[in-house]
């Protein structure tokens, strides 16, 4: 009877409810928003998962189908027995209920409820698909029965259920059994045991019961499953405390780019994004970069990341921002950060003064000991080898990473050029060319990889630069022209050529690849960051070690640090297929060009050689007069020499030439040799320099100074 009365009055306060509060199933699935994001790479793969709503979690909408049976059983054995049989309401229950909490009212014992499923989730619907108030007036709770009646007459109980276990608030913030098995079992919903599927019910009654009452409610409903035994029931309690304390685990599947999730992934988007991002390739990035840094491991090597963009669209094809577990700062992202990038700016010197009409790639460059003023003092950077080359050709003098060429070109096109330059390529300096001054040539300025590598990107475009693409939505604006073909492509082929860098790395080096590849290694001061920028026929590849803290790496030089990274993943990019050289613009001439010996009376090979139309020459001749061995003194260093050791050129190449008038000399005190020239393996520090003559008297004195890493 009483059932009755409050069916007509449902049917009646129903007559005044407008029609939105009737959604279809489609509707609510539909509105169902998770709170966790997912990456897909281009062919449609998950990569990561990024959570962007803290106020819920909710994971994406699971059919019912991929529901574990055990589950289906303990919720309609706890919640709504006779689901199958009632429309909605189950009458008989409301009318028990009703009653039982007369009496308990009258006895001041607890109310008993009779909400089925369907009348939960009517009061989910209502209540925008959150968490109900826990108090409802009596004109809601009308409601909510007579929106349970009408889900029923259009919705299917299938529908109803999967709607009920997508939409139902579980413990804390979890919403929905996708969230709960994940982040609370670490399982899918489909793979939950009789246990688990017990205690997931047992939370809908009590979503933050304690374990002790969780553990009882759950024995209960197993022991209704027919799945109880007395053992099991008293380790459920131990087991669901321990599963409680425990920290919620994250979402299931592979977390292959959380760095490059944050920078794409959007909260008004749909619950899975999809990327430009290569999956076999970000996998493969990634164990690169982890296998590299297992290796460097007993060298202070922690951190590293990977970028790889298509030359054509810039588009990100793998995107590694740290070596995660080995990392102490794993949520540095390395692409981003802005870190010193050594000798990987001088491609772009050598682009501009070949561009200026300069230089040509044969030209001469005086690689003679030269002082540089810079921000932190005054340097006299030294080369690989025993001494000074003396005059080399600018394609030897790139290949080879010699510093003294690079800076002199640096000072003819002025600071400020060279400045303005490396901004048009989008590597953002912080500071202003008067901060800088020379130091430039040397990787003085902080970069981003991302940057640094979009930069080698527009270099293998022929001089065409455009911002790298990381939402294939992104609109990007059409190429501008910040250097031209010409001297875009001498630069690219002095990059590619194994010849000209053999005098430093061998011919064999971990940089010769199958095919066609420009490619340049850095090291910045003090062994902190080491880098290899490089681009193929299709890609620019990207990659920095070093530590995210700053801390100095020990021993690693360019080809033992990134390089290998960098030339596994041409390889893999153009596994049968190699890569193929581009094909020279207009306004280039090749010409054969015969060497004069340089000052040390050593001659380049002769070879063809590319010109910009106008500036070719058949014979290159060094002009400088011969040094003087014989001079009187000291003739290098010079007083207050400071001696820049670079970690990216061999330490045993890196020796210091003392020269000057032949006599006997004594280094700190200790006599060094007797004779001229003396070579010298250098030690940071500051060093007294004195050069006697036979009978011990004093020529001359000196200081000066080395700074940089210990070279072992």
């Amino acid at each position: 009877m009483i059932g009755r009365w409050l069916g007509l009055l449902a049917f009646g306060l129903g007559l005044a409810l407008p029609a939105w509060a009737q959604p279809s199933f489609e509707q609510v699935r539909a509105a169902h928003r998770v709170s966790d994001f997912t990456l897909l790479a281009a062919n449609g793969e998950a990569l990561q998962t990024l959570r962007l709503d803290h106020q819920r979690r909710a994971l994406d909408w699971v059919a019912l189908e991929q529901v574990s049976p055990a589950l289906l059983q303990a919720l309609l054995l706890g919640e709504d027995k006779r689901f199958y049989e009632h429309s909605g309401v189950d009458w008989s229950a409301v009318a028990r209920s009703a009653w039982g909490n007369l009496v308990n009212t009258r006895k001041n014992a607890g109310t008993q409820g009779a909400s089925t499923l369907t009348m939960q989730l009517a009061g989910l619907i209502d209540a925008g698909l959150a968490r109900p108030a826990s108090g409802r007036s009596l004109p809601q709770k009308l409601g909510q029965v007579w929106l349970a009646g009408r889900l029923e007459r259009q919705w299917s109980k299938a529908q109803i259920l999967e709607a009920y276990l997508n939409s139902v608030p579980f413990r804390g913030e979890v919403v929905g059994i996708n969230a709960l098995a994940q982040t609370l079992f670490a399982k899918h919903p489909s793979g939950l045991s009789p246990e688990e599927a017990a205690l997931a019910a047992a939370m809908l009654r009590a979503p933050n019961a304690s374990a002790v009452l969780l553990a009882q409610r759950a024995c209960g409903l197993l022991q209704l499953m027919g799945r109880a035994q007395a053992q099991g029931c008293a380790a459920l309690k131990g087991d669901t405390e321990a599963l409680l304390a425990r920290r919620p685990a994250k979402p299931m599947g592979e977390q292959l780019a959380p760095h490059f999730a944050r920078q794409i992934l959007r909260a008004d988007g749909p619950a899975q994004q999809r990327s430009s991002l290569d999956a076999g390739l970000q996998r493969y990035a990634l164990m690169l970069l982890k296998q590299q840094l297992a290796e460097l491991s007993g060298r202070n090597v922690e951190d590293g990341a990977v970028l790889v963009l298509d030359n054509a669209s810039g588009a990100v094809l793998a995107w590694v921002g740290s070596s995660g577990e080995l990392s102490s700062a794993a949520q540095v992202d390395g692409v981003l950060a802005r870190r010193q990038p050594g000798s990987t700016l001088k491609p772009f010197i050598y682009q501009l003064a070949l561009e200026k009409r300069l230089i040509t790639p044969a030209s001469l460059l005086d690689d003679s000991p030269a002082q540089i003023s810079t921000p932190a003092g005054l340097y006299l950077p030294q080369n690989y080898d025993h001494e000074f080359k003396g005059y080399v050709s600018a394609r030897s003098a790139l290949g080879n990473s010699l510093n003294v060429p690079a800076v002199r070109l640096t000072a003819m096109l002025g600071a400020e050029q060279v400045f303005e330059r490396f901004n048009a390529l989008g590597l953002a300096l912080p500071e202003t060319s008067g901060f800088y001054g020379l130091s430039l040539a040397l990787g003085s300025s902080d970069v981003s990889l991302l940057a640094l590598s979009n930069a080698y990107r527009a270099l293998a475009n022929g001089g065409q630069y455009s911002p790298a693409r990381l939402r294939s939505s992104d609109l990007v604006p059409p190429p501008r022209r910040v250097s031209t073909a010409a001297a875009s492509f001498i630069a690219a082929d002095m990059l590619a050529d194994n010849t000209a860098r053999a005098r430093t790395f061998g011919f064999d080096s971990v940089l010769a690849t199958a095919g066609f590849a420009a490619v340049k290694t850095g090291t910045s001061k003090d062994m902190r960051d080491n880098w290899c920028l490089g681009f193929t026929q299709r890609y620019t590849i990207g990659v920095w070690v070093g530590n995210a803290s700053g801390e100095a790496m020990h021993g690693v030089s360019g080809v033992s640090g990134a390089a290998p990274v960098w030339a596994k993943l041409a390889s893999y990019l153009h596994r049968g297929q190699p890569s193929k050289p581009p094909q020279p613009p207009a306004g280039l001439v090749q010409q054969r060009v015969d060497f004069d010996a340089n000052f040390e009376g050593e001659r380049e090979p002769a070879r063809p050689e590319w010109f910009i139309r106008g500036t070719e020459q058949s014979r290159m001749l060094a002009t400088a007069q011969l040094r003087s061995n014989m001079a009187m003194g000291i003739s290098n260093p010079l007083n207050g020499s400071i001696y820049a050791l670079d970690p990216d050129i061999p330490p045993q190449a890196q020796k210091i030439r003392f020269e000057g008038q032949a006599g006997q000399w004594e280094l700190d005190g200790k006599l060094l040799g007797r004779g001229s020239p003396m070579s010298w393996a250098p030690r940071p520090g500051q060093h007294g320099l004195r050069l006697l003559d036979e009978r011990g008297r004093v020529l001359q004195q000196l200081r000066f100074e080395v700074r940089g890493a210990v070279l072992k």
